[in-house]
């Protein structure tokens, strides 16, 4: 019995080449890889939804139900262009974030951690005070495109500079503020909402916003709520809720360093 068992791997790496192997090596890392950015999304149900569309479609094409058969095989025949509409962002998401670097690319790992302090500072200051917040750091897809109005500026994220455009009287204070390179981009920008359907209505405008954006890049978020006092972090179009600052600071630290 042993020999047989020897005898039938020895059969089996005999016929199959090493080429195989790194084939279909590659084709379950891309699934495995894809599984990963879909997972804890709407893409993931619709994805579930798909694949059950298919098994009915099997199950037609194996007891010969004709009907059922042609409704799903028409589906099926535009598989392509149901994909790109279905899952447009996750797609667009997934290609921006390759290659892409830390948020502080340009900054040594003591200068960025000092700039993260800053950030996390200003961030548990305003939610002390019950001031609102959104704070956009961007990473290596450009977010230029979906920054509507705003105004430019070039100076470095400290806990003053931070505070003081959202405090209720500066004219910037409804927008966002984008961080590029360790420095304050723009201010008072306005950001594309999530269109997500599954997102709970009770999340106001600034929690919608840092979603939009996250989910069209893979830029990350900081929402101070004015209503509640609490902190939140939004990325890949998931938000974390009620955070305190040495949570946010984790949160921030491990997005840098990936």
């Amino acid at each position: 019995m042993l020999h047989s068992f020897f005898q039938y791997w020895a059969e089996f790496f005999r016929l199959v080449r090493w080429i195989d192997i790194l084939d279909v090596s590659l084709v379950a890392l891309l699934i495995y890889q894809a599984l990963l950015l879909l997972k804890g999304t709407r893409a993931l149900q619709v994805f579930l939804g798909l694949s059950l569309l298919f098994v009915f479609y099997w199950v037609s094409d194996r007891f010969d139900l004709l009907t059922l058969k042609a409704v799903l095989g028409s589906i099926f025949d535009n598989w392509i262009v149901i994909v790109i509409l279905l899952f447009h962002q996750d797609i667009r998401r997934a290609l921006s974030q390759f290659g892409r670097t830390s948020l502080f690319s340009t900054k040594n790992s003591i200068e960025y951690s000092m700039i993260i302090e800053e950030i996390v500072r200003s961030c548990v200051s305003l939610a002390s005070k019950k001031i609102g917040a959104l704070i956009v750091l961007e990473r290596e897809a450009d977010i230029t495109e979906f920054l509507d109005a705003g105004v430019e500026m070039d100076c470095k994220p400290s806990k003053e500079a931070i505070t003081s455009i959202f405090m209720p009287v500066s004219p910037l204070h409804d927008g966002a503020v984008v961080i590029r390179d360790g420095r304050i981009f723009m201010a008072g920008c306005f950001l594309p909402l999530t269109l997500n359907p599954l997102v709970g209505k009770s999340l106001g405008t600034r929690h919608r916003a840092a979603l939009g954006i996250t989910e069209e890049t893979d830029a990350v978020c900081i929402v101070v709520s004015e209503e509640k006092g609490s902190m939140s972090y939004a990325a890949s179009g998931k938000i974390t809720h009620d955070l305190d600052g040495s949570q946010l600071r984790k949160l921030l630290l491990e997005m840098v360093v990936k």
